[in-house]
C-alpha cells in the first residue's frame, strides 16, 4: 500500500549564505530543477514550488512546474508551504511533504519512504529523516544538522552542535560515542491540517537560537517521528564550498 501525498518546495531567493540559491546553475540546470525533477519522479499526486520571488517563478514555470506565490514575510519554510497548502484549499488529512529546495540528489524513493511514515503513523504530527554521521568533520559542522531520538523514533532533540555529548579528556572520535550520531535530513512531512496549528504557534527561543523551524513544534510539544532513510540521501547546498562540491558530483555523475 503507498500513502497518498503532494510535494511543496518552498524556495526563496535572499538566503544569507548563499544568495540566489535556488537558481543557481549546476551541471546546465538550477538547483530548484534538480530538485523539482527528483519530486516528480517520486509517488507524489503534485508537485508545487512555493516562493515569493519573480524570478524563482518565471525560472519554476519555464521548466514546467506549478507556482504558488507567498508572502515575503515568512520567517520558515514550514510558514511559507502552509500559506500555498491553504491556497491551494487541500483538505486537513492531507498528507504534504516538505522537500527542501537546496537538496541535491535527493532520491525518489525516500520522497516517498517519509510520506509513508507519517502515513503509518498517525500518532505523529511530522516525519522527518536522518542518516548516520560517519565522520568527524560532519559531526562537529553546524552546517550539519544533528538529531537525537527516543525508542519510540520520537526526535528529542535537532541541533548544529554536537550531539549527544559525552564527557571525555580530549576530542572525541565517532567510536567514542555512546550511540551512532546522525544527520538530520532536511526533508518534511505533515498533515495539512497540522500545518494551521504548526504556523499559529509563536517562534521559540531555541528555534530563534538553533536555526531550526522544527524545534517549534517540540518546544510546543508535538511529536516528530524520525526514521533512517532508506537509501544514500542527496547533498544539502548551503555554503559555496557545499555549491563546489555538487558541481563536481554532478560532473562525474555520481548523483
Amino acid at each position: 500500500m503507498t500513502a497518498p501525498f503532494k510535494v511543496v518546495i518552498p524556495a526563496r531567493y535572499a538566503s544569507t549564505r548563499l544568495p540566489g540559491k535556488p537558481l543557481l546553475d549546476i551541471a546546465g540546470k538550477p538547483l530548484l530543477q534538480h530538485v523539482y525533477e527528483a519530486a516528480r519522479a517520486s509517488r507524489a499526486a503534485a508537485v508545487v514550488i512555493a516562493t515569493d520571488d519573480q524570478r524563482i517563478k518565471s525560472a519554476a514555470e519555464a521548466f514546467g512546474a506549478q507556482v504558488v506565490m507567498t508572502s515575503v514575510k515568512h520567517q520558515s519554510g514550514t510558514d511559507r508551504i502552509a500559506e500555498a497548502v491553504a491556497k491551494l484549499q487541500e483538505p486537513d488529512d492531507t498528507i504534504i511533504v516538505n522537500v527542501q529546495g537546496d537538496e541535491y540528489g535527493l532520491p525518489p524513493a525516500i520522497i516517498n519512504q517519509l510520506a509513508m511514515a507519517l502515513y503509518e503513523n498517525p500518532g505523529k504530527h511530522m516525519a522527518t529523516l536522518c542518516e548516520k554521521v560517519v565522520n568527524k568533520t560532519d559531526l562537529y559542522n553546524p552546517h550539519v544538522v544533528k538529531v537525537i531520538v527516543d525508542d519510540n523514533n520520537s526526535a528529542i532533540y535537532f541541533s548544529r552542535s554536537c550531539i549527544p555529548w559525552i564527557e571525555h579528556g580530549g576530542e572525541l572520535s565517532l567510536a567514542d560515542f555512546p550511540c551512532q550520531p546522525y544527520r538530520h535530513i532536511g526533508i518534511y512531512a505533515y498533515r495539512a491540517g497540522f500545518l494551521k496549528i504548526f504556523t499559529a504557534l509563536r517562534q521559540c527561543p531555541l528555534e530563534v537560537s538553533e536555526k531550526l523551524e522544527q524545534l517549534r513544534a517540540l518546544y510546543y510539544g508535538y511529536n516528530i517521528h524520525v526514521e533512517p532513510a532508506a537509501a544514500a540521501c542527496g547533498l544539502e547546498v548551503n555554503t559555496p564550498e557545499d555549491l563546489e562540491r555538487v558541481r563536481k558530483t554532478a560532473k562525474s555523475n555520481k548523483l
